[in-house]
Parts: structure tokens; sequence; C-alpha cells
């Protein structure tokens, strides 16, 4: 059985700053997650293995493993014949991974609301304070990669890794719809949504929480936009010019 594919959080990309000294693979692995997540490499984007492996100093077989890291989260797609892009899914796949994780995270309310202890409830409401702290003060990435976690780390909390495994999947895949192009007075503020969906699994009311999560996936799929389409040097986007 083929090793599942480590979870990277909010946390453990900012941690890249404080270990300089990671293996080359880690690094590019880390570098090309946070650009995905900060939109400096958007959907559709072309990863090349030649370029890559000359930015990190890499082999390609050790770039090729990267980058199947990457698509066991969602974020790359491997196409036969024409290499690696940033997952791009169309309006049908994005319904569709909506339509998936609202069944999902229906289950994960359920067994969340029975099983959850209130330092569990603590936890996520931290989460969701540092969630809103990185909204109002801009850091959209972090914001982005909170947000994200909340929804696995809720999924945790139903001790199924298997699920898990899934609603990671979909949810690293969807953030990719939300567009650079929205304006902050526009988008509804997921940390609200998030703490209305605490409220009432606190409160052991599943069919509350169930109706909060339901309406928070149906304004997050809301705010998919179409993404521009442009060519995007690797180099840049990875920090990586001088390179």
């Amino acid at each position: 059985m083929a090793a599942r594919p480590k979870l990277v959080t909010a946390a453990a990309v900012q941690q890249v700053s404080q270990e300089p000294r990671l293996p080359p693979e880690e690094r590019m692995y880390i570098e090309i997650y946070d650009a995905i997540m900060e939109h400096r490499l958007p959907a559709g984007t072309k990863l090349t293995e030649q370029t890559l492996g000359e930015i990190y100093d890499l082999a390609r077989h050790n770039v090729r493993k990267v980058l199947g890291k990457l698509a066991a989260d969602g974020l790359v797609d491997l196409e036969p014949n024409r290499g690696a892009y940033i997952a791009s899914p169309s309006e049908q796949e994005a319904h569709d991974m909506f339509e998936l994780r609202q069944t999902l995270e229906q289950m994960v309310m359920q067994k969340v609301a029975q099983k959850a202890t209130a330092a569990d409830f603590d936890k996520l409401r931290q989460m969701i304070e540092r969630e809103r702290d990185a909204y109002m003060q801009g850091n959209r990435p972090l914001w982005i990669r909170l947000s994200a976690d909340f929804h696995i780390e809720l999924a945790k909390l139903t001790g199924n890794m298997l699920l898990v495994d899934m609603l990671r999947r979909l949810v690293s895949r969807t953030t990719l719809l939300i567009s650079t192009t929205e304006t902050t007075g526009q988008q509804p503020c997921s940390f609200d949504e998030h703490l209305l969906v605490i409220d009432a699994l606190q409160k052991k009311d599943e069919q509350g929480a169930q109706h909060e999560m339901a309406h928070h996936l149906e304004q997050c799929a809301c705010r998919m936009l179409r993404r521009p389409e442009k060519r995007f040097d690797l180099r840049a986007a990875l920090g990586r010019n001088d390179a």
C-alpha cells in the first residue's frame, strides 16, 4: 500500500524560513506548494521538469517524485506526453467537487457533533481567530491556507483517516478555484461562516451544524471566477531569478 502523502499546513509552510537547509526535494515541494497557494503559479501553469531541475539542482527523476507528491495533493495534474500542470479544474469538475464535499462534510458534522471535546473546540476557535487576523491584516495567502486547514482539522476529529485524505485532496483542489481578482469587500468571510459551524457543533446541534456547513460550501462555490490566461515565468514565481 502506497504511503499517504504528508499534509502540508500553513504552519508547516511557514517553517521553511526557519529551516534554510532543507533537502532540495523538500524545499522544491514546499516552495511550489507555497507559490500555488499564493496564486503566483495559477491554475494551468506548466511545470517544466528541466527548468525545475535547474532551479533546484535536481535530476529529472527527483523532480518527477516531487511533482508526483503535488499530484497526490490534488494541486498538480500529470498529463501523459504533455507534462505537469498546476491543476485547473473545469467548471463541471468544480461543481462535482463541491457536491462531493457537501456529502463528505455533512458526515464530518455528524461525527464531530458526537465526538468533539471542549479542548477540540478551543483549538478550532483559536484557528478561526488566526484566520480572522490574517484576513484583517491583508495576508491573503495565510488566510487561504488557514481556511483550508480548518476543514482538514474538523475531518481529523472524526478519527477516519480515509475521510481525511479524501477531503484533503478536495479541499486543496477547490482552493485553486479562489480567484486573485476577488475584492475583499465583495467576498464572504470564511471565518464568520466557520464560527457559525463551531457554535452549532458545540451545542451538539447536528442539524444546525450541517445547515451552516452546507451554506458555507455554497458560498465557497460562489467565489469561483474564471482564471485569467497568462504565461508565467517559473523562476520569477518561485523567487529563483538568480538560480
